[in-house]
């Protein structure tokens, strides 16, 4: 993998980002159609050499390829993580209809699996024919998800399971991934549209059950292009231990 670039990032904003709401099959905000457009010119400028683009199957991340303006690939394994009974629902509202899973989830957020839905745990070894063909190829562009982008970067950066729930993967940046001696250096890339924040903390131990959840707000960086360098630990082998150990556990 000496000359591989690896970048990812996710969709647009989505209606649904918009509202609040996980999962869902919505199409992109008019801001997500802006990033859509960036993330094109911005690709363009790299002049990547046979660059191949992998998509979900769901809307947001097909309208984001098609601003680019070459051919992509459909990957079902790259869908985002599912909600189940809790799909389409806002934090508040799963809180609200569902405050044990609620409560559950934060417990565990890894193994935790919602209710005719998945776990990361499970979406780890959805994505495990991904990471293989990943490591086969040179230059990928990866338009996903926020628990996909997750798991994929947790892999190449030697995250454990515990970080891998909790990585930040803001809307509207690129993470290009470069393989080093033992591991992988990183560069973020804020393409200057603004987007509502998907991230939700790693909750505080609670001590009562009055905890609310993380209020969607919008990119605070002004800057035409944030980039932040970093390596993973020199831990080849380990990289992959959390993809193979999880398959062999029952799920």
């Amino acid at each position: 993998m000496s000359h591989t670039r690896i970048y990812l990032c996710r969709h647009g904003e989505s209606e649904l980002n918009l509202l609040g709401r996980i999962g869902g099959d919505s199409g992109l905000s008019p801001r997500g159609i802006k990033f859509a457009a960036a993330l094109g010119t911005y690709i363009r400028g790299q002049c990547i050499l046979d660059l191949k683009i992998w998509t979900s199957h769901m809307r947001r991340t097909i309208q984001t390829a098609e601003a680019i303006g070459v051919p992509y690939e459909q990957w079902k394994a790259l869908n985002e993580i599912d909600a189940g009974v809790c799909e389409e629902m806002t934090y508040e509202e799963i809180q609200d209809h569902f405050p044990e899973e609620f409560a559950l989830r934060d417990q565990d957020k890894y193994r935790y699996r919602y209710p005719k839905g998945e776990s990361y745990e499970d979406l780890v070894q959805r994505l495990e024919p991904v990471i293989m063909e990943l490591e086969r190829q040179e230059n990928v562009l990866v338009i996903c998800h926020q628990a996909v982008m997750r798991c994929l970067l947790a892999y190449f950066l030697d995250k454990s399971s515990d970080e891998l729930s909790y990585l930040k993967c803001p809307l509207h940046t690129v993470m290009k991934l470069t393989p080093v001696a033992y591991g992988c250096e990183v560069e973020s890339i804020f393409l200057n549209v603004e987007a509502v924040n998907t991230h939700r903390d790693r909750p505080v131990i609670p001590t009562d059950n009055h905890q609310s959840p993380a209020v969607d707000e919008p990119h605070s960086s002004s800057d035409p292009q944030t980039k932040v360098h970093s390596t993973a630990p020199d831990s080849p082998t380990k990289q992959k231990l959390l993809f193979s150990s999880t398959t062999m556990e029952n799920t």
